[in-house]
C-alpha cells in the first residue's frame, strides 16, 4: 500500500509490540499463504480470508457475501451439511466466520496435530462446495431472520443503514453487509452459484496460519490440498464504482416509523481509506472526540449540556474511503437542532484549536495498549497479518503502523480535521420517530 508516512523512531517509553515473524508464499493457482510459527502453546489457528465483501455485490443482489458465510458450512462433495464445525469440535477445536464490507473470513483453531484436517476441510469446500436449491432456501431464511433480529426489530437498529444509504450515491458501501430483504427474496440459486464461481477462487484468497507447526511441513500440506484447486477461469472483477467527492452540504430530515423511540441526529463526513497517511491522525481524532464516556462529544452532549441520552461516533477506515460520524440520541425536552449545533461545534473545534498534549498522549496510550493486547493470541496475530496482506496489499505493514501512530502530532490532527470536516463535505441527518398511531393532537373541547 503506497503512502505510509515516513517516521522517526517511536516515542521514548512506548511499550512496543513484538514483531511478527512470518513467511509469505504464493501457490501456482494464485493462493496467498502466510505462515507464522508460534510454539508457545500446542495449537494452531487458521484464517482463510476471501477478498470479497458486501462492496462486491451489484445493485439488486445485496447480501450475497454474508449469505455465503452461511453457505460455506452447508456441505461439500466430501463433507455432509453442518459437519464442518462438528469435525473440528470433535478434536477439541472451534471455528467461526464473519463478513465485512471488504472481506469474508473463516477461522479455525485446533490442536496442532490436527492441522492437516482443517487444511483439507478448507480446501475441500473451496473446490467442491455444495450449492443446491434446498440448502440455499434454508440459509436465505436464516439470514432474513438475522436481519429482522439485528436490524429491524432492534431500537435504532437501522441507524447505520439509513446513514450509509444517504451518505453514498454510487459506491456499494451504500448498502449494509446483511443486504436488503427484497434482494434476498429475489435471489436465485443460479445467482449464488455465479457469485461463488467468481469470488471463491484461490487467487482471491489468503490463507494465514499461526501457531505450533513446522513451516516447511505446513507448506507441503498446503500444496498437497490446495494445489489441486484449479485457477479461476477469469480474473476476479474489481470494478467498484468510485464515490464522487461531495461539493455541497446535504441536510436530510426523515421519519422512521418502527423501533425509533427518540430523535437522532447524525453529522457525517467522507474521509479516506485505511493505510492512507491521513488515516492515522483520524484515528487519534476519533479517540479524542468519541471514544467512551470521557470523550469530548459524550461529555459535552450528555453530561454538560444534557442534550442527549447518548452520544457517540466512529471513524470507519476500511479498504475504500468511508465515513467519520457523530451521533446524538436526543434527550426528551431538547431539540435536534441543539444536538446538531453541538456536534458540529465539537468537530469544528478540532479545526481551530490543537488538542491538548494530555489528550494526544492518552489517545496514543490507548492505541498502544490496544495494539499490544490485540495481538497477544495466535488468532489476533493472524488477524493482523491477514489485514495487512488483504486490505493494505502489503503484509509488511503489520509491524510498520505502530511507529506511525506513535509519531502523530497535534498538528497532524488539526490538519486532517481541516481537510475533511468541511461544510461541503458534511451530511446532517435528522431521524424523527413517527407519532403514535391514532394519537390526537386536539385539546379537550376542540372541534374535529
Amino acid at each position: 500500500m503506497a503512502g505510509l508516512l515516513a517516521v522517526s523512531p517511536a516515542l521514548d517509553g512506548a511499550v512496543r509490540p513484538t514483531k511478527l515473524d512470518y513467511e509469505l508464499h504464493t501457490l501456482d493457482n494464485g493462493l496467498t499463504v502466510i505462515l507464522s510459527e508460534d510454539h508457545s502453546t500446542p495449537i494452531v489457528h487458521l484464517q482463510m480470508v476471501y477478498h470479497v465483501g458486501s462492496k462486491n455485490e451489484r445493485p439488486g443482489r445485496t447480501g450475497f457475501a454474508h449469505l455465503f458465510e452461511h453457505m460455506m458450512f452447508k456441505g461439500s462433495q466430501n463433507v455432509a451439511s453442518d459437519s464442518h464445525l462438528t469435525l473440528i469440535s470433535r478434536v477439541g477445536g472451534d471455528g467461526n466466520a464473519y463478513t465485512t464490507e471488504d472481506t469474508t473470513t473463516f477461522l479455525q483453531t485446533v490442536p496442532s496435530s490436527y492441522l492437516p484436517l482443517v487444511l483439507w476441510l478448507e480446501a475441500d469446500r473451496m473446490a467442491t462446495l455444495r450449492i443446491d436449491e434446498q440448502t440455499f432456501e434454508a440459509e436465505r431464511q436464516v439470514v432474513q431472520e438475522e436481519r429482522r433480529w439485528r436490524y429491524e426489530d432492534s431500537p435504532f437498529g437501522l441507524l447505520s443503514e439509513i446513514m450509509y444509504d444517504h451518505a453514498y450515491a454510487v459506491h456499494p458501501y451504500k448498502h449494509s453487509v446483511i443486504g436488503s430483504m427484497a434482494d434476498l427474496e429475489a435471489a436465485s440459486v443460479e445467482d449464488v452459484q455465479a457469485f461463488f464461481d467468481t469470488y471463491y477462487v484461490p487467487e482471491n484468497a489468503t490463507l494465514v496460519l499461526v501457531g505450533d507447526f513446522d513451516a516447511a511441513q505446513a507448506l507441503a500440506h498446503i500444496r498437497l490440498y490446495f494445489g489441486r484447486v484449479p485457477k479461476a477461469k477469469r480474473p476476479v472483477p474489481r470494478d467498484i464504482p468510485r464515490e464522487p467527492l461531495p461539493t455541497s452540504e446535504r441536510r436530510v430530515t426523515l421519519t422512521q416509523s418502527e423501533n425509533w423511540p427518540l430523535p437522532a441526529v447524525i453529522v457525517a463526513h467522507h474521509i479516506t481509506y485505511d493505510g492512507h497517511p491521513d488515516a492515522y491522525p483520524l484515528h487519534i481524532a476519533a479517540k479524542v472526540l468519541s471514544d467512551g464516556q470521557s470523550s469530548r462529544i459524550y461529555r459535552r452532549l450528555v453530561y454538560e449540556d444534557q442534550l442527549a441520552v447518548s452520544a457517540f461516533g466512529d471513524r470507519l477506515l476500511i479498504e475504500d474511503p468511508n465515513l467519520f460520524y457523530a451521533v446524538s440520541i436526543v434527550q426528551p425536552g431538547r431539540t435536534p437542532a441543539e444536538s446538531e449545533a453541538a456536534l458540529i461545534e465539537e468537530l469544528d473545534r478540532l479545526k481551530t484549536d490543537f488538542i491538548s498534549d494530555r489528550e494526544l498522549q492518552q489517545a496514543k496510550n490507548q492505541f498502544a495498549r490496544d495494539y499490544v493486547f490485540g495481538r497477544a493470541t495466535i488468532e489476533q496475530k493472524a488477524s493482523h497479518l491477514s489485514h495487512a496482506a488483504v486490505i493494505h496489499d502489503d503484509v509488511s505493514t503489520v509491524d510498520a503502523e505502530f511507529d506511525i501512530f506513535m509519531n502523530v502530532t497535534r498538528e497532524d490532527v488539526r490538519r486532517v480535521a481541516r481537510t475533511y470536516f468541511t461544510p461541503e463535505n458534511r451530511l446532517t441527518l435528522t431521524i424523527l420517530p413517527a407519532p403514535p398511531a391514532g394519537r390526537s393532537f386536539l385539546r379537550p373541547g376542540d372541534d374535529q
